[in-house]
């Protein structure tokens, strides 16, 4: 499967923005999903993850109620929905795929990786 992600940019504190990942390839629903970030200087991290057919997702703490990860199989498209947006979100964001029943949290646990989008912060 190959990945491409969208949607990043410039937004100040407080605003939202929405990234979306559209998957090639076939199967895109017998994949689990996955968005991670990754900041200068920093180690990759999960933010938000979610099943094969999107009934169960995993969220990480730093961003839990204010960032939202759906999929449609039909379109073959991740999204992630991010509001309250603060300057310590700024990073890459990257879509990943994982080829396995289970949600992980380890991006070494993911097979497929998109090429990332910026996503900056002001305050």
């Amino acid at each position: 499967v190959q990945l491409q992600a969208s949607g990043g940019g410039l937004v100040q504190a407080g605003g939202s923005l929405r990234l979306s990942c559209a998957a090639s390839g076939r199967n895109f629903s017998s994949y689990v999903m996955g968005w991670f970030r990754q900041a200068p200087g920093k180690e990759r991290e999960l933010v938000a993850a979610i099943s094969r057919s999107g009934s169960s997702t995993y969220v990480a703490d730093s961003v839990k109620g204010r960032f939202t990860i759906s999929r449609d199989n039909a379109k073959n498209t991740m999204y992630l929905r991010m509001n309250s947006l603060k300057p310590e979100d700024t990073a890459v964001y990257y879509c990943a795929a994982r080829n396995r029943i289970d949600i992980a949290t380890m991006k070494e646990e993911f097979d497929y990786w998109g090429q990332g989008t910026l996503v900056t912060v002001s305050s």
